[in-house]
């Protein structure tokens, strides 16, 4: 694991917010690994991302709480954090990835509307931070590789911010990236 002591500083701070359930704080933190997960490739960065990112959009949802199985899937995902800082602290990569595994199994262990959701809430959150890497200057191949998603589900998501953000009424592309672009889509 690369930058150890950041990953287990954003960790710590993330049980923090969990506690005060600031979900806009959790973001922020998830948004600090993508620089380090930019310039290593770092599987472990990138499931720290993905998971406390997860965790925020699953803190910012009040009505999950309402649903069966809720409480048991919350208190494994905070338990699991705190053994992920742990393992962390050990310097126990095996440990921590173990902990990762155990925050994808439990929402296999959801039923109904509950585990969609949160099973979306996870590939969004991969989505999310692959387009982050993208725009940090990770080819989308590699990119869409390291969060197991497609290039089309992270062309379309990149897509979509940028209608949204009207990036493309401001910049034009030139025909030597929009090449590249089409290249890195279809290798």
């Amino acid at each position: 694991m690369y930058e150890r002591d950041n990953v287990l500083r954003i960790f710590q701070e993330t049980r923090k917010a969990v506690s005060r359930r600031d979900s806009a704080e959790i973001k922020n933190l998830s948004n600090q690994t993508n620089n380090s997960v930019a310039l290593t490739n770092d599987p472990d960065n990138i499931a720290a991302a993905v998971v406390i990112y997860s965790l925020s959009k699953i803190v910012e949802r009040e009505d999950y709480a309402r649903l069966p199985g809720w409480k048991r899937f919350y208190e494994v995902y905070i338990s699991t954090i705190d053994k992920i800082i742990l393992a962390i602290k050990e310097k126990d990569d095996e440990y921590y990835r173990k902990n990762i595994q155990i925050i994808r199994d439990a929402i296999d262990k959801l039923s109904g509307n509950l585990r969609q959701d949160i099973k979306e809430v996870f590939r969004k959150a991969s989505i999310n931070k692959a387009s982050k890497l993208y725009e940090h200057g990770i080819s989308m191949e590699t990119t869409a590789k390291l969060l197991g998603i497609t290039l089309f589900e992270l062309a379309d998501y990149a897509g979509t911010k940028e209608e949204a953000t009207n990036i493309h009424d401001t910049k034009t592309i030139d025909v030597k990236s929009r090449i590249k672009l089409a290249m890195e889509m279809f290798e």
